[in-house]
C-alpha cells in the first residue's frame, strides 16, 4: 500500500454516542388496540407524530411472539418511525433483525423512591462526589431556585438525587416528580403531578401524564429537547431562545405551553 493510499481521509469512522430516543412502552400485543390508541394521541399532540423515531419496549408483555410487523405498520400509518425493539423472547428478536430493526436487551429501570423513604442528607458541595453517581456535584445545585406559584396538592411525591443520564427515564406516576440535579439530553423525567429539576434541563420533561392540565414544569436552567403538559408539546426548536438556559416554568394557557421566567 503506497503512503498516498494509507493516509488518504476514511469513508466513514464509527463512534459511540447516545441519541435522543423515544420509548414506547407496550402495554398490549393487540395492534388495533395500539391503533386505536394512538389515534385518540394524534388528536391530542398532533405536534408528536411527526417522524419521530421510536423503540419498541415489549418487556412488559412476556409475550414469546409478536405481531412486530403489524404493529410496526400501525406506528408508521401515524408518522411513528420503529428503529428499534427493547426486550422479548428470541423470535422477537429474530422477527426485529427480520424486519431491519434493531434490538437491545431487556433493561431494569431504575425507580425514584418516594419522598417520604429519602433520608435527610447534607448539601452537596462543590467538588463532593455526587450520591447517585459518584461524580462531583454540580456547584450550580446550591443556587436557590424561586418558589413555584401554588397549584393542586399532589397524592404522592418522589424525589430524586443525581443527574439522570442519557436514555435513563425517571416516573412519578401519581404525584410531583423533584429532580436535585440535571436531567441530560436524552433523558426522560415524567410525572401525574408537576416536574421540578434543581438543575439543567436538557431531556425530555412530560409533566400532567394522565391529562392534568394544571401541571407544571419548573427548571432552573431550560435547554430541553421537548416539553410536555398534559399531552402538549414544544421541542428545543419552537422555544424562544431568549429562555434558553434561563429559569423558567411551563403552564398549559390558553390552549398552548406558555413558558415564562421564574419570578
Amino acid at each position: 500500500m503506497s503512503l498516498n493510499e494509507d493516509s488518504a481521509e476514511e469513508a466513514f469512522t464509527f463512534k459511540g454516542g447516545m441519541l435522543p430516543m423515544t420509548v414506547m412502552e407496550l402495554g398490549s400485543a393487540d395492534p388495533e388496540r395500539i391503533r386505536q390508541q394512538l389515534e385518540n394521541k394524534l388528536t391530542q399532540s398532533p405536534a408528536f407524530f411527526q417522524h419521530t423515531p421510536v423503540v419498541l419496549s415489549v418487556e412488559k408483555l412476556g409475550e414469546s411472539h409478536l405481531a412486530l410487523e403489524r404493529i410496526c405498520a400501525v406506528c408508521r400509518d401515524h408518522k411513528l418511525l420503529p428503529v428499534a425493539v427493547r426486550g422479548g423472547a428470541d423470535p422477537i428478536r429474530q422477527s426485529a433483525w427480520a424486519l431491519g430493526l434493531g434490538w437491545f436487551a431487556p433493561v431494569e429501570e431504575r425507580r425514584a423512591r418516594p419522598l417520604a423513604s429519602v433520608e435527610k442528607t447534607p448539601a452537596a458541595r462543590p467538588g463532593d462526589p455526587d450520591l447517585a453517581t459518584g461524580e462531583p456535584a454540580d456547584a450550580e445545585l446550591d443556587a436557590p431556585m424561586p418558589e413555584p406559584h401554588e397549584s393542586a396538592p399532589a397524592l404522592q411525591a418522589k424525589l430524586y438525587r443525581g443527574t439522570v443520564r442519557s436514555g435513563q427515564q425517571i416516573s412519578a406516576a401519581h404525584g410531583d416528580l423533584v429532580v436535585v440535579g440535571a436531567v441530560n439530553a436524552g433523558a426522560e423525567v415524567l410525572a401525574a403531578g408537576n416536574i421540578h429539576v434543581y438543575g439543567a434541563l436538557r431531556g425530555r420533561a412530560l409533566a400532567g401524564m394522565h391529562g392534568n392540565l394544571e401541571a407544571g414544569i419548573y427548571c432552573r436552567e431550560l435547554n430541553a429537547e421537548l416539553l410536555s403538559v398534559a399531552g402538549n408539546y414544544k421541542r428545543l426548536e419552537d422555544l424562544d431562545p431568549q429562555l434558553l438556559g434561563a429559569s423558567v416554568e411551563v403552564h398549559f394557557y390558553q390552549q398552548q405551553l406558555e413558558i415564562k421566567p421564574l419570578s
